[in-house]
């Protein structure tokens, strides 16, 4: 049996997250490195390794597209970054985060993810 991912870890309680949405399928919370405040990881709740697996791709992706949006409205911006990934972490997931003129060294995650959960 292989080891549990940090993701998996997340899914199942055992870490907690800056949880920002959450539904049958998907969970998405700030990422705890971020490159900008507002930096937010998209994964599913089944272990695919590629974003390409994922089985209810069209919602994953629709999932992102309402995060972009919250994130455009709760940091005032219309560039929204996104990168797709399965590599550091063997788990797909999409990062999300506003192109600002702030870098990722704020880290009061609490009233982030309180800002972008209002703009939901």
């Amino acid at each position: 049996m292989s080891e549990k991912t940090i993701f998996k870890k997340i899914l199942d309680g055992e870490l907690p997250c800056h949880k920002i949405y959450e539904d049958d399928n998907f969970l998405v919370f700030l990422d705890i490195f971020p490159v900008a405040p507002g930096h937010t990881l998209i994964i599913p709740k089944t272990e695919e390794r590629w974003v390409w697996d994922v089985q209810q791709y069209s919602a994953y992706w629709d999932c992102a597209r309402m995060i972009a949006h919250a994130l455009r409205k709760s940091f005032g911006t219309d560039m929204i970054r996104c990168e797709v990934y399965g590599e550091q972490v063997p788990h797909a997931h999409i990062k999300l985060f506003p192109e600002i003129p702030k870098d990722g060294s704020e880290t009061d995650f609490a009233t982030i993810t309180e800002k972008i959960k209002k703009a939901l």
